[in-house]
């Protein structure tokens, strides 16, 4: 299953987004425009199907936190979003709003798929304020379980460095089956001997308390010598981390600036090394990157069509596509980074320098 539309209303950056999502797709704009806001709509439906309405809200610090700037103090906020196995669509819509209180309620909601729909109203034209949505009932028994389960295989990896024991990617390698642990980190260790050629094993361990580890030699070292995640860059984290979350399951995998404090050698390649890893998978899935980097975009191989533009305009941003000319420039051979990417720059990029 993958995502195949969203649809936002009123929501942080967006007056109105109405998007197509592309199996592999590439956000791009300046800073503030939306792009991590864009892929937090996804990670609150994971949430609220995971962990609930009021929880998805308050770790988000609150309806009035997520509500579009420039809309009304009580407007709706509205999600909407198709999901598709190539053989059958789900959609599912979400209208929340606050009570008196400041507590997150939803206003309607709906899901169909197969033939069927339910559907909920709250509010005080109804019975009162309802607290919690359809998604949060549903297990994978039921007939719209599928849909909600898939919400929860949203994933977006921690990619900096992590102390606190029982957080992060480190619990979820440990917790792994060792037999598919051990090859996926086989995997791994062969794409950063290529990137760190220092670097001659790696592996995770549990300490006396029973928090894992990373542990890692290198060729350069003392022969006995090891390290952990705390003694590593956080280049090196934040590789392992990536290419551990693209096996990490099977739903869309949210990236945001995996290009961040790796080498750019190393960027030029992650679209092909992901799509390779990817291919690998029983169930390949959703890559959705936001990204700033010149050397990730200059790939031949993205499409015009896998990349969203974010652009900001009065009241918000909206999200653009590839215009013709654009896909003309590509198709004679130009790259993202040369058509798409001088697009996303500020309009004021040039005065910077004469203003400060």
């Amino acid at each position: 299953m993958r995502i195949e539309h969203l649809m936002l209303r009123n929501w942080r950056n967006f007056r109105t987004a109405d998007v197509d999502l592309p199996p592999r797709a590439f956000l791009i704009g300046p800073n503030a425009s939306g792009k991590t806001n864009l892929l937090d709509a996804l990670r609150f439906l994971r949430d609220v199907a995971h962990d609930g309405l009021q929880a998805a809200v308050a770790a988000r610090r609150g309806v009035h936190m997520l509500r579009n700037f420039a809309a009304a103090p009580d407007a709706d906020i509205e999600i909407a979003i198709a999901v598709t196995d190539d053989s059958e669509t789900w959609t599912y819509r979400l209208v929340l709003n606050h009570d008196s209180a400041m507590r997150g309620c939803v206003v309607q909601e709906m899901l169909a798929g197969l033939g069927e729909t339910i559907s909920q109203e709250g509010g005080l034209a109804t019975s009162g304020p309802t607290y919690q949505t359809l998604l949060e009932g549903l297990n994978v028994h039921d007939q719209f379980g599928p849909c909600a389960q898939f919400f929860k295989t949203i994933s977006s990896p921690l990619l900096v460095h992590d102390h606190l024991p029982g957080s992060g990617f480190l619990p979820r390698m440990w917790q792994t089956a060792e037999r598919t642990r051990i090859a996926r980190l086989k995997k791994i260790e062969r794409v950063l001997q290529i990137a760190l050629p220092q670097l001659s094993k790696l592996d995770i361990v549990a300490d006396e308390a029973g928090n894992p580890h990373l542990n890692v030699a290198y060729s350069d070292w003392r022969r006995h010598t090891v390290h952990d995640e705390r003694d590593l860059s956080d280049g090196t984290l934040r590789i392992v981390a990536l290419l551990w979350g693209m096996f990490d399951g099977e739903g869309p995998l949210l990236l945001e600036e995996p290009e961040s404090a790796l080498h750019h050698d190393v960027v030029a390649q992650l679209a092909q090394i992901l799509g390779q890893m990817n291919r690998q998978k029983r169930i390949q899935r959703q890559i959705l990157i936001s990204t700033h980097s010149e050397d990730l975009l200059r790939d031949g191989g993205i499409a015009a069509e896998e990349v969203l533009r974010l652009v900001p305009v009065k009241g918000g941003s909206i999200v653009a596509s590839a215009d013709d000319y654009d896909r003309q420039l590509m198709r004679e051979g130009m790259s993202v980074a040369e058509v798409m990417l001088p697009k996303s720059a500020p309009p004021r990029m040039a005065q910077l320098a004469v203003e400060l």
